[in-house]
């Protein structure tokens, strides 16, 4: 029986990927920050256990508890990640720091500490969640925008080292998901400090608060994660959710000033600026 190691599975995507997981015959080491906030209980497939990805002591202990518990680890599903949104000249340092901490630093901790296990068994494969954000930038999220382009810089240089091993890596590009993403896994910087970005930034966050009130389920991303780990192929890139297909295609084939364009009708309806 396989076993997959999942980050951020209190809620959301790493929920419904746990569930999944276990419901196909595998066995899950579901880690979360706080296991108060877990909704399921230890089961004969899902186990849980503590694990803060910004806290490298923290991630040595639940991969070395899920490896107790199960004997191996075939599959790491990193997806612990939140949002920062508002306007970069406002975010406090801490805020940013703590952003990618999370999203980054966190996922590498991840990565970094499982690494010996899957190159010891010559086998293994990461999915890294990322999100259409990470090809494409939005307004009001650069700082969330920049750790998922550099979730997918770092796995896409990544997958080319650890082939000698036999170690795949993969991403997965949700686009919007139907999750508390828009709630408490995201953070609002408010904008009075500089009351310019004022008009801008509250048009912008309510037509994108409204787009984010569309989209699929978690569960449907869930699916997608599954189909990724049981491939047998070396696919990197796996989309997840009509908006994400439109938006990676768009910017592959448009000229970019007319893709920008675009991006800018969509997400910026009735904005007034003086440009």
């Amino acid at each position: 029986m396989k076993t997959v190691f999942i980050t951020g599975s209190s809620s959301g995507i790493g929920k419904a990927a746990a569930e999944y997981f276990a419901a196909q015959g595998w066995n899950v080491a579901a880690t979360m920050r706080s296991l108060e906030k877990a909704v399921f209980t230890d089961t004969r497939e899902i186990r849980k256990f503590r694990c803060d990805v910004t806290d490298e002591a923290s991630v040595r202990s639940a991969v070395k508890e899920a490896l107790a518990a199960f004997g191996s680890i075939d599959v790491c599903v990193n997806n612990a990640g939140f949002s920062l949104q508002g306007p970069f000249e406002i975010t406090p340092s801490g805020d940013i720091r703590m952003q990618y901490e999370t999203n980054v630093f966190g996922l590498m901790n991840v990565t970094r500490e499982l690494l010996p296990h899957f190159r010891a068994g010559k086998k293994g494969m990461f999915i890294n969640i990322s999100s259409m954000a990470g090809r494409a930038g939005f307004p009001m999220y650069s700082l969330y925008n920049s750790t998922k382009f550099a979730v997918e810089g770092f796995s896409e240089s990544l997958q080319h080292e650890l082939r000698q091993f036999n170690i795949k890596v993969k991403i997965i590009e949700p686009g919007v998901v139907l999750t508390d993403f828009y709630g408490r896994s995201m953070v609002h910087q408010e904008s009075g400090r500089y009351a310019a970005y004022d008009p801008y930034a509250s048009a912008v966050i309510a037509n994108l608060e409204q787009i984010g009130s569309r989209g699929i389920k978690p569960e449907a991303v869930a699916r997608i994660i599954y189909k990724a780990a049981v491939s047998k192929n070396w696919k990197l890139r796996y989309t997840a959710g009509p908006d994400a297909r439109i938006s990676t295609l768009l910017r592959a084939v448009l000229p970019f000033g007319l893709f920008t364009r675009l991006l800018r009708s969509a997400v910026e309806k009735g904005v007034r600026t003086t440009l």
